[in-house]
C-alpha cells in the first residue's frame, strides 16, 4: 500500500479501562503514541500487547522484514513503522457517551455515501442533505427525516416530498444504534481486531 493510501487508514482509540472512545487518522495516532499519551495494542489468540513507542519502533522493524497481507506501513526517514489499528490512552478514563452525533459524516456514513434516490454512490463534493419532508413543510432535522443525496436528485426534488416530486425514497432513514463510520470501517478486514472493543450493535 502507498505512503498516501496508508494515511488514510483508521485507528480506534481506548480509554485506559479498554473502552472505545474515537477513530482518529494515522497521523493523529502516531502523534499520541510519540508523545507517550497512548500505547499500541496488539491481539494474538486473544490476548492483548501492550506497546510504548520506542518498543512499537523495534516490532516495526521485526514485521518489516516479512510483511503480512493487511497491514500498513509509514516510511520515515530511519524506518518503517507500521500503522498500529489500536491504541490506548494511558490517562484518560472517561467513558464515551452512547449516543451517536447527527452531523454530515455520520449520516453520509449511515447510509453508505449513496443518494437515497438514485443509489448512486458519489464523492463527497457531490453529496448533500435532505429533507425528506421539506423544513417548508414542517419537516425536522432529525436522524428519521435527512437522507443523503446527490446533488442532482436533491435539485430534482427541490421543496417537495418523494410523493409530491414522483421520486422513490430507497430506504428508510432511521436513528443509527452505532456510530455509523465505525461500521462501515469494520468492513474492511484490516480492522477485525476493533471487534474484540466494540459492542455487539456496532460490529452487527
Amino acid at each position: 500500500m502507498s505512503e498516501s493510501s496508508s494515511l488514510d487508514c483508521s485507528v480506534l482509540v481506548l480509554n485506559r479501562f479498554y473502552m472505545p472512545v474515537r477513530v482518529v487518522d494515522v497521523r493523529r495516532a502516531m502523534t499520541l503514541l510519540y508523545r507517550g499519551c497512548a500505547e499500541a495494542i496488539t491481539i494474538e489468540q486473544d490476548s492483548y500487547t501492550n506497546y510504548d513507542f520506542e518498543n512499537w519502533c523495534e516490532l516495526s522493524q521485526l514485521h518489516a522484514l516479512e510483511k503480512q497481507p493487511g497491514e500498513d506501513y509509514l516510511r520515515t526517514p530511519h524506518q518503517e513503522l507500521q500503522v498500529p489499528r489500536i491504541v490506548r490512552l494511558v490517562l484518560y478514563d472517561k467513558v464515551p457517551k452512547s449516543t451517536v452525533r447527527f452531523n454530515r459524516k455520520n449520516l453520509f456514513a449511515r447510509d453508505g455515501y449513496r443518494c437515497q434516490y438514485c443509489g448512486q454512490s458519489k464523492p463527497i463534493s457531490q453529496l448533500s442533505l435532505d429533507h425528506v419532508v421539506p423544513r417548508s413543510q414542517g419537516g425536522r432535522t432529525s436522524w428519521e427525516n435527512v437522507v443523503c443525496s446527490c446533488t442532482h436528485c436533491n435539485s430534482k426534488k427541490g421543496g417537495r416530498t418523494p410523493v409530491q416530486a414522483a421520486m422513490r425514497l430507497l430506504t428508510h432513514p432511521a436513528k443509527p444504534h452505532a456510530n455509523p463510520g465505525m461500521v462501515a470501517t469494520l468492513q474492511d478486514p484490516r480492522y477485525a481486531s476493533w471487534k474484540t472493543f466494540l459492542p455487539a450493535a456496532a460490529v452487527g
